[in-house]
Formats: C-alpha cells, structure tokens, sequence
C-alpha cells in the first residue's frame, strides 16, 4: 500500500511578528515495513531548512524566519509505502507478564515505564483504573486489546475540548478529548500494569468504515506498547482499532511532549491563529494544493498578549486530533 501525505500548517498574526524560529516533526519514519520513498518542506516566508535525527531516530527539521511577517505557512508532502502485511496475533501468554517483570527489560525500557510530562499516574488515573477492573487477569496482548475497546467506550471524541497543553486529568473528569488525551491515559494505565508504552505522532487513512472517530484532516496519535516476543504493538484507542497498515508513523517519543508536529516561538507583540489541513490519500501522485487550501480547521486564537511588551517571545504548538 502507498500514500501520499500533504500537511499544511498556517499560522497568521495580528501584528508583524519579527522573527519565528520553529522545528517540525512531519517526515514519515523509514523502519520495519514501513518505507518513506519521499518528503519536502517548504516555508512561506522562503527559510533555509535544515534536519537532524533526535536519539530515538525521529527526523526534525528546523528554521528560522527572521524578516518581519504576519503570516508563517508550513508546507510538507511525503510518500511512504508499506512493503507487508502487520500481523498480531489474537491473543499472547500469560508467561509474558514474568519477562515483563525481568530487571533487563525494566532497565531497557526504563524511559517508557516511568512518568512522563503527560502521562503520569494521578489519582483520577488510578481511580479511572479501578473502575475499568485493570489487572493482570490476562495476559498483556489481551490485556492491550480490551483496553482499547474500554477507552474507546468510557471516552467520547470531542475535537476542541482539550488544549494542546491539557493534562490527562482534564479528559477524565469530562470523559471526553482527543487523540492526543486517549494516548496519555491509555500510557499511563499500561505503565501502571508494568508494560512499557511510547506515544506514536502520525498520520491515519481513513476508510470510513466500522467505529473510526477521529478528524480526517488532521495529523493523529496512537500509542505501541512492548510485549515480549511480539515487540512493539500499535494500538488506536480514539478509533477501537489495532495500528496497522493505515496508520503512518512519523515520530515517537514517552508523550505529545516530545514530539509535537512543530514547536516554535515568535518574537512580537501579536495574537497568533493557527490552522492545520491534512489530506492522506492512496495514489502514486503527489496532491495538489489546492485539493485542501484553505486549512480545514482553526485552533482558537491565543490569548491576549501583555500589551506593554514590544518584542515579546511566544511558544506556538499545534494539538494533535
């Protein structure tokens, strides 16, 4: 199977902004059977680009725009294919909680077990738990499976209802976020039961089929735990579905935190807009722009800023869907 992906990320400004510096997360990981044939970035305001590969092989491209301007357009196109077919099995052992437990796996996957900046193990969170009947009663790819169906049940997919800064507390209490909220608490239960879990930044195809919920238009988010003999498990908590051949990589980390599709600052004393139009499609052509221009969807303006500032620095993130 081969996609071609088209990313548009716009940011607009009230006011001349006099510099943005930003690195974007976007190039589709080339591992396993998955292969990026394919990726171009390109900035209006024109910017001299530049990529390095952070420790965990993720691919981040970085530039700055120093010229006066009230608006900062990200554009990136990839082509990625997927060389086999991903099989899981239905079920695993009850024997893979005792290598789980071993000291050499706990050590080797220790950045993935213990709290991270958005998946942490609150009260909410462990309540949330106790609630689901989260136990070692199955084994841990049966365990994985059902926990997905059960986030996908207590949770209703609400775009906009969480910020691209929420904690998982916020999802819990109001039983309802986004892709990015469904992996942090989907994380953060698998860490409590011992099974290391790394939150997946990416794209999906949708078929628009079965019980698939999540915005098709934006980027996405799904989470892998590990379990022996299998490896790296994808599992999509927001859509009820295993990560399989629809779902293409692009960066992974412990949280949203490490790997958000771009993170930058402004200097200005300006109200910034971002907007954010994804178009995923299988075909051996490139898309065209004008197939998803303008962006499809606007994040809420950022609040006011300090008006005594003259040349004030401003983060801008965008939230995952």
């Amino acid at each position: 199977m081969r996609y071609t992906v088209y990313h548009l990320t716009h940011f607009r400004y009230d006011a001349p902004v006099s510099e943005s510096v930003m690195e974007v997360r976007m190039q589709p990981r080339t591992e396993s059977v998955q292969r990026c044939l394919r990726f171009e970035l390109a900035t209006t305001p024109r910017s001299r680009v530049f990529a390095y590969q952070d420790p965990e092989g993720n691919v981040v491209h970085h530039f700055d725009v120093p010229a006066r301007h009230r608006e900062l357009t990200v554009v990136a196109e990839s082509v990625v294919e997927f060389v086999a077919d991903i099989t899981i099995p239905e079920k695993g052992d009850a024997a893979m909680w005792t290598l789980l437990d071993e000291s050499g796996v706990r050590e080797r996957f220790f950045e993935y077990l213990e709290p991270s900046h958005f998946a942490r193990p609150t009260e909410a969170l462990l309540a949330f738990g106790r609630e689901l009947g989260l136990s070692r009663d199955v084994d841990p790819l049966s365990l994985v499976r059902r926990l997905k169906i059960q986030l996908y049940d207590a949770f209703e997919y609400a775009p906009k209802s969480t910020r691209v800064d929420s904690p998982i507390d916020d999802a819990l209490a109001a039983r309802q976020g986004v892709c990015q909220d469904f992996a942090h608490v989907t994380i953060a239960l698998m860490r409590s039961m011992g099974i290391p879990c790394r939150y997946v930044s990416g794209y999906l195809f949708h078929n628009h089929k079965g019980d698939e919920r999540s915005v098709d238009g934006a980027s996405h988010a799904w989470v892998e735990a590990w379990l022996p003999s299998l490896g790296w498990v994808g599992i999509d908590p927001t859509n009820k579905t295993l990560a399989m051949d629809r779902h293409i990589r692009v960066a992974i980390g412990r949280d949203y935190h490490d790997v958000p599709p771009t993170r930058g600052a402004f200097k200005g004393n300006a109200r910034s807009e971002l907007g954010v139009a994804v178009r995923v499609q299988t075909t051996d052509a490139p898309i065209e722009p004008s197939d998803v221009m303008p962006a499809l969807y606007w994040a809420a303006p950022e609040p006011d800023p300090d008006p005594t500032l003259i040349d004030d620095e401003q983060e801008q993130q965008q939230q995952q869907q």
